[in-house]
């Protein structure tokens, strides 16, 4: 065991994934949480092509399948409920547009915790308060009032990372709004919703809303994209988030109408600016960021969380490759990691843009250049490889510090 204290701030996906390599390549794991609790449902997030591998490498395959939603499929359609197209969950060897394994954010977030809680100390309900580094080290006080030093500290604490602005600059030297506003909360399942996604989009608008299904057969997450050239509610002000989505929902059409009548029943809601993280460096002497905290893709690019378990395998590896060197850990894992980020980000974008109000009058798009973009999703997909890691610890049964409620 190396020893090197490693404090990550963060339990959703991001956090527990890193947590666990880690671990396993010897490091004493500490995770701060700022929520009380794991925080549970969530939209569904999905693994695409080498993340699958990442999952199977953490031993965790049947686990995460296990939990799935069992999808098998999609439709696009009309105002009036009429097919348009249809997609199949074993479309491009489960690497299409709906993914083989796809999961509810919390769900994932539950396995990733309940395989690591044994030998990671996790502190819910409490912050980074205070930060300061040396040549050394890194000297935390937490805002519950323990103060205590670690070898390294890295932020998986997401798009809004208290840890990235606390060590790096304000969220808008590095957060880019990519014009769009995502919604989604769960609702009754009074659909007949059967393991089939729902989709409709109004062109002229450039909204859309969606209906899919979940593991609880009784319920059903009802999702809203809107165009926003600007965002500007406050992510924690959740009355003014509603407001604006009635606001921007009005004359929708399709099942608009019957979702929005759950809004205020809903125990799950979450509305924030469609955005990615773009950052010249992830790393600042012994402080790090990682996933949606360093390069968030946006949820437009469905491989957000592919992203966090191949990052956080790489990012262990690549540390505990370099003898726990921050400066040539951080570099290695950038120089292994920065082109999949960048693909991923630019698939983000194109969908986005794909989404735009198009409007009776607006000039046709241009025909796309196919072989590139197939080229792109490859990249997003499996550009990138991970190593083996041969030689390195790697260890499931030390003893470990208590899981702290």
């Amino acid at each position: 065991m190396s020893g090197t204290k490693v404090l990550v701030t963060g339990a959703s996906i991001a956090g527990p994934a890193l947590a666990h390599w880690l671990h396993r390549r010897g490091a004493e794991v500490t995770v701060v949480e700022r929520a009380p609790s794991l925080r549970p449902g969530g939209q569904a997030v999905d693994a695409r092509g080498v993340a699958k591998d990442a999952i199977g490498r953490m031993g965790l395959d049947a686990a995460v399948r296990a939990a799935r939603t069992e999808t098998e499929g999609a439709y696009t359609v009309d105002a009036d409920g009429n097919v348009l197209e249809t997609f199949r969950a074993d479309d491009h060897g489960g690497d299409g547009y709906i993914a083989d394994i796809e999961i509810l954010r919390g769900d994932l977030s539950r396995v990733l915790y309940d395989d690591t809680r044994d030998h990671v100390e996790y502190i819910f309900g409490d912050r980074i308060a205070d930060l300061t580094q040396d040549a050394d080290g890194v000297d935390i006080t937490f805002a519950g009032g323990d103060r205590r030093r670690f070898d390294l500290v890295i932020g998986a604490d997401g798009l809004h990372s208290a840890l990235r602005a606390m060590v790096f600059g304000p969220h808008e030297q590095f957060v880019r709004h990519l014009g769009l506003v995502l919604a989604f909360f769960s609702v009754p399942n009074e659909f007949g919703l059967d393991r089939w996604l729902i989709e409709y989009q109004d062109k002229e608008s450039g909204r859309s809303a969606l209906l899919r299904p979940i593991a609880d057969a009784t319920r059903a997450m009802a999702m809203f994209s809107f165009p926003a050239a600007s965002f500007d509610v406050d992510y924690r002000d959740v009355a003014a988030q509603k407001r604006l989505l009635r606001e921007r929902m009005t004359g929708l059409g399709w099942l608009t109408p019957q979702l929005l009548a759950h809004l205020d029943d809903s125990p799950d809601f979450y509305l924030d600016q469609v955005a990615q993280v773009v950052m010249d460096s992830w790393s600042s002497g012994r402080v790090g960021v990682f996933g949606d905290a360093a390069f968030s893709s946006s949820p437009m690019s469905g491989q957000g969380t592919g992203l966090a378990l191949v990052g956080a395998y790489l990012l262990a590896g690549e540390l505990a490759a370099a003898g726990w060197d921050p400066q040539a850990g951080f570099a290695a894992f950038e120089q292994r990691m920065r082109s999949f980020v960048e693909a991923n980000q630019e698939i983000g974008r194109m969908h986005v843009q794909s989404l735009n109000a198009s409007g009776a009058d607006a000039e046709p798009a241009p025909e796309p250049d196919m072989a590139a973009i197939t080229e792109l999703v490859e990249r997003a997909i499996n550009g990138v490889d991970l190593p083996g890691y041969e030689g390195l610890p790697d260890s499931r049964g030390a003893a470990a510090p208590p899981t702290t409620p």
